[in-house]
């Protein structure tokens, strides 16, 4: 019964926030070169805000969202009993550690294992939140490891337009803004392609999806 409630509660929670972020953000889906189709795939963002992997999640169709899981930072969503149960019960995150020197598992092993039980994934590979005036901070090398991993999942960019401005950093009180999400063609690592090659390609077909300012 306890098991029962607990995975009521958590789908209730994950509605009421999907609910709440289209009233603010009204968030607009751009597949571009991509359709929304039942592959199992990685789909990697630029990170601004808090609320990116919500607001990705969000504009997933049902079918999508319900086998896709966002990679997340354990030592920000375990740090109170609220947090770890939107991170851990309502969005089932691969809450992954960054502190290298206690973690106990291998990040890029955690992603791999996700993926082999037929998820989806949402991830940053900026690592952090991007507070720069930068469009992208450097990319780390998790996307490229799982890339090399995993080979044949395709790897899909998705620039998150406008976010920052919703929810800025250090703000509580969400702006009202429409989102874009623009999602890119698939990216798969070449062979023989070096890291650097690699996440270059990656953060480039990110950017590439930017939408115009209009002169």
């Amino acid at each position: 019964m306890k098991a029962f409630l607990l995975s009521a509660a958590a789908r209730f929670t994950g509605q009421a926030i999907s609910l709440f972020a289209r009233f603010i953000t009204a968030p607009r889906a751009v597949w571009q070169g991509i359709e929304p189709a039942p592959t199992q795939r990685v789909y990697f963002a630029n990170h601004s805000s808090n609320g990116d992997f919500v607001l990705l999640w969000t504009v997933l169709p049902p079918a999508l969202r319900k086998r896709t899981r966002p990679v997340a930072a354990l030592d920000y969503w375990l740090t109170s009993p609220l947090r770890a149960f939107i991170g851990r019960d309502v969005f089932n995150a691969v809450l992954i550690d960054r502190r290298p020197e206690v973690r106990l598992q291998d990040p890029v092993s955690q992603m791999a294992e996700a993926l082999d039980e037929g998820s989806s994934l949402i991830l940053f590979p900026e690592g952090g939140r991007n507070s720069s005036d930068q469009p992208l901070l450097p990319f780390k090398s998790g996307l490229y490891h799982l890339a090399k991993a995993r080979p044949e999942v395709d790897l899909v960019p998705v620039w998150i337009a406008n976010l920052n401005r919703v929810m800025p950093k250090g703000e509580i009180i969400p702006v009202p803004l429409i989102c874009t999400l623009t999602f890119g063609a698939p990216l798969h690592l070449a062979l023989d392609e070096d890291k650097e090659t690699f996440l270059a390609r990656a953060a480039q077909a990110l950017l590439a999806l930017q939408p115009q300012v209009q002169s």
